[in-house]
């Protein structure tokens, strides 16, 4: 019976490329059926309903909503963008799904920082938050703090949950759009100094998401930390960018706080709360922070997870600007 009924998936109409759209278009591959829960009933959604799925319209901040959605749901995706009521709509799902009784696993994609933003760390004495974080950042963004309180709401709601700890995605405004202009004049400008990372392709995500929807039984009450395959610096990832654009490509190290009043602060000033998430995302970065490497996402594969120059292949920003 659980085999044929639909698994919800939220932040469904989000462009094609993106997490939840891929995870949509696997599960139906796979024969599986999709109850995709969109806010507005647009060219997405009629998208959405062309390949297959069926679409539900609605607020994740409406209880109505959200339950109604849920019914007949025993599998559940939950994403939502960058917002200052997240917990609001994690707590919300995970109230209608503990009222349903019957739900099988509840996938959360949450952040990686979760997974060294311990109790402790957080509860320290500033100056030694501030130390264990790089210098630059003594606590989370708002945006952090609510992944942080919905893994808690989960935690506590006894659902069989499943905790997406993602590190930060190729595609990340960071590294793909926010800083545009300088790669076309051959500069990556980014605020992160000699610090290396192992962003991760948003595909993979999608990908290792959806075999967790599909056969949630092994996956229950774990937390998975995802880092992409290869730990470089930003000169390494300037090499990358040069090989997808076709042109030389230098890494041209900046201050964080220099960088934050460029390049955040114009493009997101309608956009506080997003704004404030990539400002300390960066002070993290730039700090050394940003910590830990796991092999989990290619277990959970059973693959070589896709490397920053195949994910930038596949990035329609950088696409267009390597043909432009």
């Amino acid at each position: 019976m659980s085999e044929r009924s639909p698994i919800l998936i939220t932040g469904a109409a989000g462009h094609i490329g993106g997490v939840s759209r891929t995870i949509v278009d696997k599960l139906l591959e796979q024969g599986h059926p999709v109850r995709a829960f969109v806010r507005q009933d647009d060219d997405r959604a009629q998208a959405l309903r062309q390949a297959g799925a069926e679409v539900f319209v609605g607020d994740l901040l409406t209880i109505a909503d959200v339950t109604a959605a849920l019914k007949g749901c025993r599998r559940v995706y939950f994403s939502m963008s960058l917002s200052p009521y997240y917990t609001d709509a994690v707590s919300l799902m995970a109230a209608a799904a503990r009222a349903q009784g019957d739900i099988e696993v509840f996938v959360n994609m949450s952040e990686y920082e979760q997974s060294f933003m311990t109790f402790e760390k957080m509860t320290a004495p500033e100056q030694e938050r501030r130390a264990w974080l790089g210098g630059l950042v003594a606590d989370w963004s708002p945006q952090q703090r609510a992944h942080w309180v919905a893994e808690r709401v989960l935690e506590w709601s006894g659902l069989p949950t499943v905790n997406v700890r993602a590190a930060m995605f190729v595609e990340n405004p960071l590294m793909t759009w926010l800083a545009l202009g300088p790669l076309g004049n051959g500069e990556l400008r980014l605020p992160f100094g000699h610090h290396r990372l192992a962003p991760i392709a948003g595909y993979d995500v999608a990908e290792a998401c959806a075999k967790i929807l599909a056969d949630p039984a092994p996956h229950i009450s774990k937390s998975y930390e995802l880092n992409g395959p290869e730990l470089k610096d930003m000169h390494g990832f300037a090499e990358d960018f040069g090989a997808v654009l076709g042109r030389q490509v230098t890494y041209v190290p900046e201050e964080v706080e220099t960088w934050n009043e460029t390049y955040v602060d114009p493009a997101l000033a309608e956009f506080p709360h997003t704004a404030e998430h990539m400002k300390t995302l960066t002070r993290l970065i730039g700090g050394g922070g940003y910590r830990g490497v796991t092999d989990q996402l290619r277990t959970l594969l059973g693959r070589s997870p896709k490397t920053v120059r195949g994910a930038l292949e596949n990035h329609p920003r950088i696409q267009k600007l390597a043909t432009g």
